[in-house]
């Protein structure tokens, strides 16, 4: 270690690799995309306390009436703060390890984006098109069928068609 060199895990103690014998392990002098500075770390802390200090005063204030329109604002501040989650704390790029952590990235990426829009659209069609005698404006006008006006918990709805 007197040469500024970290000890590898599976080498006994006191044995050091010189990295001028042209031996290659893939941790070389200039391979620093797996390692991030302070100034890194800072920055990306402040911006992600931003981008989530942002976000919460706005649902805190109310200051998106509508709620479509907050969702999609809060939607659009949780993917900059994915991308700097992934830049100053992962430190993923297109070069880092051959490429492969952004082809990973980008796999990622399409099967949330494939199972969220699904998962809302079957959503949206099962809340559209199942019951639709359940809306609160028809229950009002809900009647119970006389073969079932016996049974617990439907006298609400006889009393109303009597």
């Amino acid at each position: 270690m007197s040469r500024g060199h970290q000890e590898h895990p599976a080498r006994p103690m006191g044995h050091h690799d010189d990295h001028g014998h042209g031996h290659d392990h893939g941790h070389g002098h200039g391979d620093h995309a797996a390692h991030g500075t302070m100034k890194d770390y800072v920055t990306g802390f402040v911006l992600a306390v931003i981008l989530t200090a942002i976000p919460f005063w706005m649902v805190m204030n109310k200051t998106i009436a509508s709620s479509a329109t907050l969702g999609i604002v809060l939607l659009a501040f949780a993917a900059v703060q994915i991308v700097v989650h992934i830049k100053y704390f992962l430190h993923m790029n297109g070069k880092s390890e051959g490429g492969w952590n952004m082809l990973a990235m980008i796999f990622t990426i399409v099967i949330v984006v494939i199972t969220l829009s699904g998962s809302l659209w079957v959503m949206y069609h099962l809340n559209h098109n199942m019951m639709p005698t359940m809306s609160p404006e028809n229950m009002a006008n809900e009647t119970v069928p006389q073969s079932m006006q016996g049974m617990q918990g439907m006298q609400h709805g006889a009393a109303q068609s009597k």
